[in-house]
């Protein structure tokens, strides 16, 4: 079973309340080949929320609130529910691989990994963005 975002398949989970609606990570999740999590819901975060990224190894929200806590205990919940595979949100402080937001908040993105991204990739899960799985 292939973990996958769930703004990806249009719950509203993201920072802003909203998605980032895939419809073909929705027909993964339709198909029965993959379930849908939510970090940051995970790590007891609310929806909507302040948005974060990550600054110094820290999850800094835009109200300058420290919610590391959140986001490692959420990366913890997900990592057990994975298995071998994770379709997740790109640029995500939760999901995001390979680049993440630079902890401005001015649109620019580093090289970094999310904080679930990250412990899900030490523990030999492989992860994924949604135009790596289907290219």
């Amino acid at each position: 079973m292939i973990l996958v975002s769930g703004c990806l398949i249009g719950i509203n989970c993201k920072y802003s309340g909203g998605n980032n609606y895939d419809e073909r990570i929705f027909n993964l999740v339709k198909e029965g080949k993959a379930i849908p999590v939510c970090p940051e819901q995970l790590g007891g975060l609310p929806t909507p929320r302040f948005a974060s990224e990550i600054n110094d190894e820290k999850v800094i929200n835009k109200n300058n609130e420290d919610v590391t806590v959140q986001y490692k205990k959420g990366a913890e919940e997900t990592l057990n529910l994975a298995k071998k595979q994770a379709i997740l949100q790109p640029r995500s402080p939760s999901c995001g691989k390979g680049k993440i937001y630079s902890g401005k908040f001015d649109g620019t993105l580093i090289n970094g990994n999310g904080i679930t991204a990250e412990l899900l990739m030490k523990n030999g899960i492989e992860v994924l963005m949604p135009d790596e799985y289907f290219n």
